[in-house]
């Protein structure tokens, strides 16, 4: 290890972290019919929370990591957050009920969540700007990759094992980047870290809870029924609380500020849309070949995952095109396709051939890459090192919270058209209604994600220049730009 550069440690810890964090947001998914029946689970509304548990655990505890990683160093959380990840990942294998499935999965998002924003800090602080592209390369491996295996890892272990090896297999990954962390890992600290931010968490938790609680039941009930829209309103309320006390706290949580950073707040935009589109066609998609095409979980996943091959194919010409485009015209040429991945598959119906939904997760891989390595790179070209942890927290909230509200939004609309063609997934006597239903389901959202390619204009590719390497940096850029820059005025 001593002869390997420092920062390739770093992107090698980074793999470990990520690649565990998104593989089980997405691994148990094809569990969930199985735990079902093992739990002897009666309600659709009470096994979804071992995914969203999960994820709305994953929220709340990103904008900590900022926070604790600046003030007890990085090294020290990010052990800690491996250390709490891997033992929550045994007890959830050791669930005795579906009640203590869903804590110990709440508990295991704690470890998630600190996970991912420390790993990137570190990260992007080991890499100078002018190589971040080459870092963005790597790390988009395991961000493509996890989310995409975790149906064919989990159709592989619910075919020959059980279901509880969804969650051991976590274990020794996680001792393993525990023993390197502990060697190998330098320690980072911030001189000012400030304090904890008792009244911003509490807003924050509150507020994502409420807004999921809504959403998850606006599907079946409808957004005008009064718990939905209580719940509903609510969210709204406490989150924009959330926003105005956080602006006034000398040291707050979640740094809103940040968002007056032009290029920051621009690649957030384009990152939320990306994490919304990329957690809801998987939802849907997924559930359509089980549930319609009586594909089993291992299929099911062997489709997806061209999605993966396509972004590791993108990945490294990617990152040389980046230096000589930029990042806007990449971003909205990879949400374009992935628009048009959504209409085509409103287009699918039971005959058409998995190799044709193969080639178009391929192409929606493609896109993905062309949209994920220029984020990586440029979101925090115009942030300064001591930023750096607060801003990560901030990216990786904003990743959760679009995947979870990807998966609610699909999960609502789904619901609702399968009211309106009086159709039930899984039954064949309504099997018709229930693909016109998938297909509604994939038309509107891809209206929504066309809709979505005008936030990649909002990127400046001068205010991306140290990052490129190219001679764009000797183009002056505007005062919003200078003023987005470390030491603008």
């Amino acid at each position: 290890m001593k002869r390997i550069e420092y920062k390739y440690i770093v992107a090698m810890l980074a793999v470990f972290a990520i690649f565990m964090e998104l593989l089980d947001s997405t691994v148990v998914n094809v569990a969930i019919p199985t735990l079902q029946r093992d739990f002897d689970v009666r309600t659709a509304s009470t096994i979804q929370w071992v995914i969203t548990g999960y994820l709305l655990s994953l929220a709340v505890f990103i904008p900590i990591s900022g926070w604790a990683g600046d003030r007890f160093g990085t090294k020290r959380v990010f052990m800690f957050a491996l250390a709490v990840f891997s033992a929550a990942s045994l007890l959830c294998a050791l669930a005795w009920n579906i009640e203590s499935l869903i804590a110990f999965r709440i508990l295991q998002g704690v470890g998630g969540g600190m996970l991912s924003p420390v790993a990137f800090s570190t990260l992007w602080r080991a890499f100078p700007p002018e190589e971040r592209s080459k870092a963005a390369g790597i790390m988009v491996v395991p961000a493509a990759v996890a989310p995409a295996s975790g149906p064919i890892i989990g159709g592989l272990l619910l075919k020959y094992l059980t279901w509880h090896w969804i969650f051991i297999v976590n274990v020794p990954i996680g001792i393993t980047a525990l023993v390197i962390t502990f060697f190998y890992l330098k320690e980072h600290t911030e001189p000012n870290p400030g304090r904890f931010d008792p009244y911003g968490f509490a807003l924050s938790a509150t507020g994502l809870a409420s807004l999921l609680y809504a959403l998850s039941q606006a599907g079946a009930n409808g957004f005008n029924d009064a718990t939905v829209l209580a719940f509903g309103i609510a969210g709204i309320a406490l989150m924009a609380t959330f926003v105005i006390v956080e602006l006034r706290t000398k040291e707050p949580m979640l740094d809103v500020r940040i968002f007056t950073n032009t290029l920051f707040r621009a690649c957030n935009m384009a990152w939320l849309v990306t994490m919304f589109a990329f957690g809801s066609m998987i939802f849907l998609l997924t559930l359509e070949l089980q549930a319609e095409r009586g594909l089993s979980a291992l299929q099911s996943g062997l489709v997806v995952f061209t999605m993966a091959v396509g972004v590791m194919l993108i990945a490294q010409p990617a990152s040389r095109i980046y230096r000589v485009v930029g990042p806007q015209r990449m971003i909205a040429l990879g949400l374009a396709l992935s628009g048009a991945t959504y209409f085509a598959l409103s287009q699918v119906d039971l005959g058409t051939s998995e190799w044709t939904l193969r080639g178009l997760m391929f192409v929606r891989g493609i896109g993905f890459g062309l949209v994920l390595v220029p984020l990586q790179a440029a979101t925090y070209a115009t942030v300064t090192p001591a930023e750096t942890g607060r801003a990560t927290a901030v990216y990786n909230a904003t990743s959760q919270f679009a995947s979870s509200l990807g998966v609610a939004v699909a999960a609502s609309l789904l619901t609702s058209r399968l009211a309106h063609h009086a159709a039930q997934l899984g039954n064949r006597a309504t099997r018709a209604g229930a693909l016109d239903a998938f297909q509604d389901s994939f038309f509107i959202l891809g209206l929504i994600a066309i809709a979505s390619i005008a936030v990649a204009f909002f990127i400046s590719d001068r205010a991306a220049a140290p990052t490129m390497n190219t001679r764009i940096d000797a183009v002056p850029p505007d005062g919003a730009e200078i003023a987005a820059m470390p030491g603008g005025h």
